[in-house]
């Protein structure tokens, strides 16, 4: 059965799942050749589910690097 997460980030799972790797490393490499953005926290894989469901939707996916403050009125 699934359900749904409420999670920001994917679990270790779902991260299998996504990438079809077990091991962190072929994870990683998975990702950055699909262009998905991700962060390394020590042993862990961090993928924001926003994201992967912008790269599974087929849109681009692009991570800011800072806020745009042009934007706040």
């Amino acid at each position: 059965m699934l359900t749904a997460s409420t999670s920001e980030f994917l679990t270790p799972a779902e991260l299998r799942d996504l990438t079809g790797c077990a091991r962190r490393g072929d994870q990683a490499r998975v990702l950055a050749e699909q262009g998905l953005p991700f962060r390394q926290l020590g042993e862990r894989i961090v993928v924001s589910r926003y994201h992967a469901r912008q790269w599974l939707a087929g849109e681009s996916v692009t991570p800011s690097k800072k806020p745009k403050l042009e934007l706040v009125r």
